[in-house]
């Protein structure tokens, strides 16, 4: 099942780095940035990790946990983790179920021949389960700050009454 827009997100189970299982029951009562990049080691990937790496102070004071996720599996995601000293998790996909829940896995053009790839893209999660926002195709330059922004928001906004 695909997440919808403020619709909860449906159950499911992810292995991460430093042995965390996340699931969406496990992280309720906190704020969720769920972050799809195509592969460790890459320039762009390795960009947006060191952003949300170097903001990573802040999204914690605002109550937000991040989680990385590709379909590396965990033992490059230590090495990426190690080398770049990620303060967050990263979540292996290895078998593209997330990838393709959330639906991020789009043909692309490398070097003149059509390839599969992860689409970078950004889901949050409010601390309801709750799918609030989502940037899909993004471009690294900006965007950690603008998913900051967003989480900042949420925590202004007046929580709503479950219903």
């Amino acid at each position: 099942m695909t997440p919808a827009l403020n619709k909860p997100l449906p159950e499911f189970e992810a292995l991460a780095t430093g042995g965390v299982k996340f699931t969406p029951q496990a992280f309720l009562g906190h704020t969720v940035v769920l972050y799809f990049y195509p592969k460790d080691n890459t320039p762009g990937c390795t960009t947006e990790a060191m952003q949300f790496r170097d903001k990573h102070k802040e999204f914690l004071k605002a109550g937000a946990v991040v989680f990385g996720v590709s379909r590396d599996n965990m033992a490059s995601h230590d090495k990426f983790k190690q080398n770049l000293e990620l303060p967050f998790e990263l979540i292996a996909d290895t078998e593209e179920k997330l990838c393709h829940m959330f639906g991020v896995v789009k043909n692309k053009i490398m070097y003149g021949k059509k390839v599969k790839g992860i689409e970078r893209s950004t889901f949050l999660i409010d601390p309801h389960g709750v799918l609030v926002a989502e940037w899909r195709g993004i471009k690294v330059a900006g965007h950690v700050d603008e998913v900051l922004k967003a989480v900042k928001g949420l925590k202004k906004a007046p929580q709503q009454a479950a219903a």
